[in-house]
């Protein structure tokens, strides 16, 4: 099958290259993508919003005869969802990786410190601790190195969905920061923060215990929860 990997912000392909040989060594071909405006630390941003990125996701999709499997981190399960809603006879299965559906109207985030079209990584005292877990000073230094300034207009735009199909394309969450039975909760609550996914109507959960940026701290646990998902979707 072939699975699309969509990197969260500050984030270019390369950075699933630990969690992608499980995938191929089961026979599944990965395609992980840059980005507009994530091609370099140089590349330019301005005029790159949350429409463009959800664009090139579908033009992705549209590059397969057969349904394709979406993988998003971060922000880019917002992006991927946006791609759902474009195609959703074209996607077998949508797998949220420390990120969720974000339902229409909603924004990424835009209390990101900006500097003019970009969205350089933040400073780590910014981040919460929970985001942290597992992500040791080296692994800090090499994310810091690497790390490609986001253009500001994705985090900042609203969603635009139109297809109510989306909720009919399942949809695996892989837990990280918080257990999922966390998210059930807030389900079961009816919380706003959890109403675009309890609109989902087949959702598996998945525990993946660490921080946000699990393709670094727990790369071969997370590529074996991708491909757990994927082996669970129809036609895979």
């Amino acid at each position: 099958m072939d699975i699309i990997l969509v990197p969260g912000f500050w984030l270019d392909a390369t950075s699933w290259a630990e969690v992608t040989p499980p995938l191929v060594a089961a026979g599944h071909a990965v395609h992980p993508l840059t980005l507009p405006g994530l091609e370099s630390v140089d590349a330019p941003r301005a005029g790159i919003g949350l429409a463009t990125h959800i664009g090139a996701v579908v033009a992705a999709i549209d590059a397969f005869a057969d349904p394709v499997v979406l993988v998003g981190h971060s922000g880019g399960g917002a992006i991927i969802h946006g791609a759902v809603d474009a195609r959703p006879g074209l996607v077998a299965r949508a797998i949220y990786v420390d990120s969720g559906p974000l339902g229409d109207g909603g924004v990424i985030n835009d209390e990101l410190p900006t500097d003019g079209d970009a969205i350089p990584l933040p400073p780590w005292e910014l981040f919460e601790d929970e985001d942290l877990t597992d992500l040791t000073e080296e692994l800090r230094t090499m994310f810091r190195a690497r790390a490609i300034p986001q253009p500001r207009g994705v985090a900042q735009d609203k969603q635009q969905l139109r297809d109510e199909r989306r909720y009919d394309v399942p949809a695996t969450i892989i837990a990280c920061e918080f257990p999922s039975a966390l998210l059930t909760e807030m389900i079961a609550g009816g919380h706003p923060y959890v109403a675009e996914l309890a609109r989902i109507r087949d959702v598996d959960y998945v525990d993946l215990p660490t921080g946000h940026w699990p393709q670094f701290t727990k790369p071969a646990e997370l590529g074996a929860a991708i491909l757990a998902a994927v082996e669970r979707t129809s036609g895979s």
